[in-house]
């Protein structure tokens, strides 16, 4: 006698899988692969020309789950991009997102057109699927590769705000193949997506920051998942409306990173797992779809359009886009060689064939094998090109060194820093940089150590520093202030800030930092 559900021997597999791919995923770097390849791979392994072991058949289930897994990563790219990066990157990210997409589809286009025996509407198709670079793919990258401050913005900008149009595009293009609409219609679609899904996206965005912010859920665990209905409301309105889900999704998670200061940290930590769930997961049934044994059918054709679009087509759309902005030749070349293409191209492959057009499924082998080349190639050197060409990580006088964390309930904010040695801190006592009023250091984080702040212990490079400020308004913007002024009123080098209002409590005072007679211990060594 047994009792089970249906549902069983799914739940084991999938549990199983996700297992495996996020074990896998901790050797990446040591195996000095991109883990969407490992995914992949992991997919293919134990799909029908592998192992067998898990069978997928009905291309929309996954289309459906892509759309999930790109709302939940859109979503979290928006929350993660900052105010400042916005601001800094919003004109040449948005060109790349816009003008950057086309440019590319159309340019992969010709040479698709030119190079392989396809019809110029599959050519065109093709070149639309693969013109937005993937979200997921280039996010994941920036947490590994340390790139200049506008630079990640603009990569983080383009990824969050291009697969809009590439979606725009790619349904454009199949509605011309299979039902031969109007000019005015495809004009008409082509401006309400992308509009209608940045109103409505702003729209909740806002609603979301207002109800956020005053409503008491009686679990902290509460907030995030209400974070992320409201996502799905901003997606389900703008499609409904006519309007772009995914730009709408994104925007909506600008609005709430940007706003909400309480319980921003949970709501960002359990939106970060909860997209790297949804990226596993979408490149595991992505490589449960493909067929190993087609992809050698496809390989010369697929191998043309990847040379096409990473050395002639990104390359002139991200000089198109950028020179403008005067960005240098050097970082242009990291945006081309970072354009990484991933799940996103693929999902997109997958709507000609539930659409019913004729060469659904070469393009879907063909896009695919794109994406392997790119995941691999690209995704796997990027960190050593950005070596080779002499691009390093920047830190002006200017950049915010501090993040505030609100403490809930009360007016109140705990803000982190972390000591690094271009900070005039860096090597002084705490009886030497005194804090100002109103602020209070709680403890000092010193690798595994918790070092209870004295007079003299002495702040080195990579200590974090926990500082609770009374008054949160502008609490990251002050402390560091504070972290890049010399004391006595003299500033770092190039530092844009004037001299802190707060009156500095008097040298070798306890309140800042507790007790001021301390162990000597507490110095480096």
């Amino acid at each position: 006698m047994s009792v089970g559900s249906s549902i069983d021997p799914v739940v084991l597999a999938a549990s199983a899988l996700l297992a495996v791919a996020i074990i896998v995923a901790s050797y990446s770097q040591r195996l000095q692969a991109p883990s969407a390849l490992l995914f992949l791979g992991i997919g293919m392994l134990v799909g029908d020309e592998g192992l067998a072991l898990v069978t997928v058949a009905d291309e929309r289930i996954v289309q459906n789950l892509g759309v999930v897994a790109l709302i939940v990563i859109l979503f979290e790219g928006g929350l993660t991009t900052k105010p400042t990066d916005l601001r800094r990157a919003a004109g040449p990210g948005g060109a790349l997102a816009t003008v950057g997409v086309v440019t590319t589809a159309a340019v992969t286009a010709f040479g698709a057109w030119l190079l392989l025996d396809v019809s110029p509407i599959t050519a065109a198709l093709l070149g639309a699927v693969v013109a937005s670079t993937d979200a997921a793919a280039v996010f994941s990258t920036l947490r590994s590769v340390r790139l200049p401050t506008r630079l990640a913005a603009i990569l983080k900008v383009e990824s969050g705000a291009n697969d809009p149009f590439a979606v725009v595009l790619t349904l454009g293009l199949l509605e011309i193949a299979l039902a031969s609409p109007s000019v005015a219609s495809l004009t008409l679609f082509a401006v309400l997506q992308p509009v209608l899904g940045a109103a409505i996206g702003g729209l909740v965005g806002l609603g979301a920051v207002r109800v956020l912010r005053a409503v008491r859920l009686p679990a902290e665990g509460l907030y995030p998942l209400l974070a992320f209905a409201f996502a799905g409301v901003s997606y389900g309105a703008a499609a409904a409306a006519g309007g772009s889900g995914f730009l709408a999704v994104y925007v909506t998670g600008l609005f709430i990173g940007g706003l909400v200061r309480r319980r921003r940290r949970g709501i960002r930590d359990f939106h970060e797992g909860l997209a790297n769930a949804a990226e596993i997961t979408l490149f595991l049934v992505l490589g449960l779809l493909v067929f190993p044994s087609r992809l050698a059918d496809v390989a010369v054709a697929g191998l043309l359009v990847a040379l096409v679009l990473t050395f002639v087509a990104r390359p002139l759309a991200t000089a198109l886009c950028l020179t403008p902005f005067r960005v240098p030749w050097r970082e242009q070349t990291v945006v081309a060689w970072g354009g990484l293409r991933g799940a996103v191209p693929i999902v997109l492959a997958t709507f000609p064939i539930t659409a019913g057009f004729a060469e659904g499924r070469v393009l879907f082998d063909v896009v695919f094998f794109v994406v392997l080349v790119s995941t691999l190639v690209q995704g796997s050197t990027i960190a050593r090109v950005v070596g080779w060409l002499g691009i390093k990580a920047d830190r002006p006088a200017w950049a915010p060194v501090a993040e505030a964390l609100p403490i809930d309930e009360v007016e109140a904010d705990m803000v982190e820093v972390i000591v690094t040695p271009d900070l005039p801190v860096a090597g002084r006592s705490l009886r030497d940089v005194p804090l100002p009023e109103g602020m209070l250091l709680a403890a000092i984080v010193r690798q595994e150590r918790v070092i209870v702040p004295r007079g003299d212990a002495i702040l080195v490079p990579d200590d974090l520093l926990l500082i609770v400020v009374q008054d949160p308004d502008r609490a990251a913007e002050r402390v560091t202030v504070w972290a890049r002024s010399e004391v006595g009123g003299r500033h770092s080098t190039g530092a844009a800030w004037t001299r802190p209002r707060h009156r500095p409590a008097r040298r070798g005072a306890s309140a800042p930092y507790g007790p001021t007679t301390g162990s000597s211990e507490d110095a480096p060594s």
